[in-house]
């Protein structure tokens, strides 16, 4: 089995294409070359030799005539075009790998759509010259090309062997941080579905306007945020820290606007500041920002959501 790609500078949509078929094929050689004819043998050509055929292993994007696009318009380059065709299998397999969970073919697409969405979209648009991966020389994309030789290296290196196998050596650090970029992704989004039922049975306090979990590390937000509108308050328990923490709730993914937020007078408060205004003797603190506070026990963090609900309460309604 052997993967080929294009030789010289390499970006991210084909570092990401090239470590997906990897993780499916952890056996294939990898080669780096712009011969005609080792790319026409090769088993698979990644963003090089003008074909796009999946079924015979082909996902190059630059011949003329290719206007491939997913359906909200974005284009495909080298990462989309592989990850379209095995995305779900590489979170099928990451699942396994990295979670223990063996996953149904239907959320493993699901979820291959997700990263496609929040990563690999963005690789392609910066590879094709629409848009950055983020603000400044720091988006994904920019970070990838990092890894490429600049030209003292090139003056450094010269051409043969040595030089040919440190540029590949670049080449492969820069697939092991996609490859975990992918494996993140993919754990993150096993965690939040097994969560699910935890937090949907989690316990409420205050006529269940405050939730509590037992376990911190559960994601929550997006279950609270969907399917449980009363929820002002989450109270969770760090496992890691010890210690209890009292959440506001956003109203959306992206917003630090709160449901509710902590009283004022807490805000950036620390211990013995905080525990003057709270009266809670262990309370730990309070961010500037009003969305999250500690204390370090159960019915510390409690005494605090009572008088986060009562600060609520005792706000005037807006005209």
């Amino acid at each position: 089995m052997r993967i080929v790609t294009h030789s010289g500078k390499f970006h991210a949509d084909d570092a990401w294409a090239v470590a997906a078929l990897n993780l499916l094929f952890p056996d294939a050689e990898i080669v780096r070359t712009r011969d005609p004819a080792v790319i026409e043998a090769a088993d698979f050509a990644v963003d090089v030799g003008g074909i796009w055929d999946p079924a015979t292993g082909r996902f190059d994007h630059h011949q003329k005539g290719f206007d491939a696009a997913r359906q909200s318009g974005v284009p495909y380059a080298s990462a989309g075009l592989v990850w379209r065709e095995y995305g779900a299998r590489c979170v099928m397999v990451l699942a396994a790998q990295h979670a223990g969970h063996q996953l149904s073919e239907d959320k493993a697409r699901e979820m291959a759509y997700g990263i496609d969405a929040d990563v690999v979209q963005y690789l392609d648009l910066s590879d094709v010259g629409a848009a950055k991966s983020a603000p400044g020389g720091y988006g994904l994309s920019a970070v990838i090309s990092g890894y490429n030789t600049n030209w003292l290296d090139e003056e450094g290196l010269g051409y043969g062997e040595a030089a040919e196998a440190f540029r590949m050596a670049q080449f492969r650090r820069a697939m092991a941080v996609l490859a975990d970029i992918m494996a993140n992704a993919v754990k993150y989004r096993v965690g939040a579905l097994l969560a699910l039922d935890q937090v949907r049975q989690a316990q409420v306090l205050e006529g269940g306007r405050v939730l509590f979990l037992k376990n911190g590390a559960l994601p929550w937000s997006q279950v609270v945020r969907k399917e449980m509108p009363k929820v002002l308050f989450v109270i969770s328990f760090s496992i890691a820290e010890q210690r209890h923490l009292l959440h506001t709730v956003p109203v959306s993914a992206d917003s630090f606007t709160a449901r509710a937020d902590l009283p004022a007078p807490w805000a950036g408060l620390r211990d013995a500041e905080l525990a003057a205004v709270t009266g809670v003797p262990d309370a730990g603190f309070c961010h500037n920002g009003r969305f999250i506070a500690s204390a370090k026990s159960y019915e510390g963090i409690r005494a605090m959501a009572a008088l986060a609900l009562k600060a609520v309460e005792e706000v005037p309604p807006k005209p």
